[in-house]
């Protein structure tokens, strides 16, 4: 009878359900680039922790108002704060964002768990064949040109480059983007090469142009996406296994440090751009204000925490030609 009642006891255990794993949820805007971009961080999260992982679509401020600059609208991190916001709430674990989006600081009780490995950080510039000139005039564009971008970065650096284009806002995600340029509302529009390659997109039909980033600067943290998390989240050390590029973190860390220096935000007009030259590290920088002019300006160094009040000096100077 004792044998008996063990084995009973045995077998009863074995089929008591087990406990369910609680998924990791991912956060995140809901452009098609977004979603590409979480679905990849997703698939490496997924081998990393062997837990479930489920994606939450969140609308922030800069998907919903479409019908203006952004520069237009009011406070910061446009595409950020709604998903910082779920993080608080503890309704997402993670938020992935375009790192370039971020504004200079993390909201108390979230930190940034990892940094991606970067795509290209240039800035494409794609045109309607028939508005391309063939000569080797700068950016290939004709006179008068119509170009779309909402990056005040592009727009000020286009202008100390071509003073002769039109600059013209141009809002929605790359699809729209593209289709914009298709239906010939613009001569040419400005895009990040990282989104175009994540998507993987078929550019054959315009003239595309890569323009060299040491020349034409990007975004601080173009083409590097952020990992953010609240801080007390146990989890963290598996997701920066996963995902943290110690490069990719350096480099942005050293821009977003020369941004903050500016007063933050990712609409000001500054572009930054950190790379390796062997043991140094060297940051290019442009700068546009009305008591500065364009100002373009770099800085090299093996001291690399000292290179980012180095280059805002530069920046911020007394006025002088780009």
């Amino acid at each position: 009878m004792t044998l008996n009642y063990a084995l009973f006891a045995i077998l009863n255990t074995e089929n008591e359900p087990k406990a369910r794993i609680s998924p990791m949820i991912i956060g995140t805007r809901g452009s098609d680039l977004a979603r590409t971009q979480t679905n990849w961080v997703k698939s490496f999260l997924e081998k990393q922790l062997n837990m479930p992982i489920e994606v939450n679509i969140i609308s922030t401020q800069g998907d919903r108002v479409t019908d203006r600059p952004l520069r237009e609208l009011e406070g910061s991190g446009y595409f950020t704060k709604e998903l910082e916001e779920a993080l608080l709430d503890r309704r997402i674990d993670v938020a992935v964002h375009s790192y370039k989006d971020m504004p200079s600081r993390c909201p108390d009780g979230l930190v940034l768990a990892a940094v991606s490995a970067r795509e290209d950080v240039a800035d494409l510039l794609i045109m309607r064949r028939e508005t391309a000139t063939e000569s080797a005039d700068e950016f290939y564009l004709r006179p008068g040109a119509m170009v779309g971008t909402s990056a005040v970065r592009r727009e000020t650096q286009l202008l100390a480059h071509r003073p002769d284009i039109t600059p013209r806002d141009l809002r929605g995600n790359v699809p729209t983007r593209l289709r914009k340029l298709r239906d010939g509302e613009y001569d040419a529009i400005m895009l990040a090469c990282a989104g175009v390659a994540r998507l993987g997109l078929d550019l054959s039909e315009f003239t595309a142009i890569r323009l060299n980033p040491t020349e034409f600067i990007p975004a601080p943290c173009q083409g590097a996406l952020a990992i953010q998390m609240r801080g007390d989240d146990e989890r963290i050390t598996g997701v920066q296994t996963a995902i943290h590029n110690l490069d990719a973190a350096i480099a942005t860390r050293l821009e977003r440090q020369v941004q903050s220096l500016f007063g933050g935000g990712c609409g000001l007009p500054l572009g930054v751009y950190a790379y390796r030259i062997g043991d140094a590290w060297r940051l290019e920088g442009f700068w546009f204000s009305k008591e500065t002019g364009p100002v373009r300006a770099g800085v090299q160094g093996t001291d690399a925490a000292a290179l980012p009040q180095e280059l805002f000096e530069h920046l911020s100077a007394s006025c002088h030609a780009c």
